[in-house]
């Protein structure tokens, strides 16, 4: 008898072993952002265990109450010349798809925000009220570097809407709702807390994100849903998650309120978003880092250089500063930089304390206008030059390359080059690329004229 029972023993050993090592070495880790598609999920009776709340003075029904009837299922169908099948490419029939996601009411006459990614290719927007009224909706205005969308209904009376509250006072540890539409199951309320703060879920993409990061568990059709803390109160946009199987299996991210605030703000009064830049290039400290430039500093964001003309260079940043604090909210890592400079506007003056040769100095600076645009062909970002960058290269014209998106263009080092020509033609601001490229005719290949870092003018042809 013992003897079986030590066979049994290291049989339950091994069995926990191999499970263990298939976990740890076999299974890979992708980061998935939520779609939009609908799922018919499998149901599985589970028992919650290990988890008690027991403090009365966390109450989630009166935040639950205000806010579900707030967030909205907002359904996004394309239609798509594309045929789906031989049966409708002989008929000459479209393809219709239909996608799904969650919105948040912000205002009593009906605007509402989305994810970008919730209603992006739309052909036809729909919104369903929490009391099952449904309504066309109209594409107000989108943002896809933070992928918020703002959209409006036109409502039969006054809606309840989700007040925003100031995301820079979000704690980490602090209780949060996370309201939206999984797998279709409207009016779905889940519960967690922020994880953390000014999370980037790619440091080396050159698009620097500032998620507010929970357990609340997220799924597809969350996306553009509530996050709210214990008030009610909107804290951030739920947007993505982190996943193995395209679930969720522990952590979820989200735009920000004031990010996302400002987004719909500048969409309402501009007709699109003003980016205020400080004019820095540097990157988040670590022990590595603090080694390579000689500091002792493991915190904070160091200067590697500052942009001609920016309001850094006028207000006196200078290169081999220490970035630990704007205007009076800590900065660790450069995502907290960028997440908070998310939620300001050209010409704000922000008080940015920089550590210079072992000393605090505080030092106001002028954010100024940046004004980009991508092409997608190329995977590239452009913006306009000023006087200061056209004289170092001893050139009148030219839009400055300030960020490569494609991986295969990124082996030409092409960040930091001033674009000249387009086809041949001159280029002296991104007006002129986007009429260049409106021009182009369908599959010609793009003639691209620049000066790089060194000076040195090259043509490059991309077919």
């Amino acid at each position: 008898m013992k003897q079986t029972v030590r066979l049994f023993a290291v049989a339950l050993v091994a069995g926990a072993i191999t499970l263990g090592g298939y976990k740890l070495f076999v299974e890979n880790t992708t980061q998935e952002i939520i779609t939009q598609q609908e799922e018919i999920p499998s149901y599985l009776l589970t028992n919650l265990s290990n988890f008690d709340v027991t403090d009365s003075s966390i109450d989630f029904t009166e935040a639950a109450e205000k806010t579900i009837h707030a967030v909205v299922h907002v359904k996004n169908t394309t239609i798509s010349k594309q045929p789906s099948s031989l049966r409708d490419f002989f008929r000459g029939e479209p393809r219709a798809m239909i996608g799904s996601g969650s919105g948040v009411i912000i205002s009593p006459d009906g605007y509402i925000i989305t994810n970008n990614h919730v209603i992006d290719n739309s052909t036809q927007l729909e919104v369903t009220l929490n009391n099952n009224k449904t309504y066309p909706a109209k594409l107000i205005g989108t943002d896809p570097k933070t992928d918020i969308a703002l959209i409006k209904i036109e409502p039969d009376g006054q809606l309840p809407f989700v007040p925003f509250a100031d995301s820079n006072d979000v704690k980490i540890g602090e209780w949060v709702l996370a309201v939206g539409n999984p797998f279709n199951l409207t009016s779905t309320v889940t519960a967690g807390i922020v994880s953390a703060k000014a999370r980037d879920l790619n440091e080396f993409d050159s698009n620097p994100q500032s998620f507010i990061q929970t357990d609340a568990a997220v799924n597809r059709g969350n996306s553009g849903g509530a996050l709210v803390n214990t008030k009610g109160q909107l804290i951030g946009i739920n947007t993505a998650i982190t996943s193995e199987t395209g679930s969720f299996i522990g952590y979820s991210f989200a735009v920000p309120s004031n990010t996302a605030r400002k987004v719909v703000e500048d969409i309402l009064e501009f007709g699109d978003v003003q980016r205020g830049i400080l004019g820095i290039q540097g990157g988040s400290l670590n022990s590595a880092r603090a080694k390579y430039y000689g500091v002792n500093e493991t915190e904070g964001v160091y200067v590697n250089s500052i942009e001609k003309g920016s309001g850094a260079e006028k207000g006196g940043i200078k290169k081999g500063d220490i970035i630990k604090n704007i205007d009076g909210y800590k900065i660790a890592k450069f995502s907290d930089l960028s997440g908070y400079l998310g939620s300001k506007r050209p010409n704000d003056v922000v008080d940015v304390t920089v550590l210079r040769n072992g000393k605090e100095r505080i030092i106001p600076v002028t954010l100024v206008k940046i004004e980009t645009y991508e092409i997608e062909d190329l995977g590239l970002e452009v913006r306009n030059t000023n006087k200061e960058q056209l004289r170092e290269y001893d050139l009148s014209n030219g839009v400055l390359i300030s960020n490569v998106f494609s991986r295969d263009m990124r082996k030409y080092d092409l960040e930091g080059s001033i674009i000249t020509r387009l086809n041949d033609r001159p280029v002296k601001d991104i007006e002129d690329i986007k009429r260049i490229l409106a021009r182009r005719s369908y599959g010609e290949a793009i003639k691209l004229t620049f000066v790089n870092k060194q000076g040195e003018l090259n043509s490059f042809i991309f077919r």
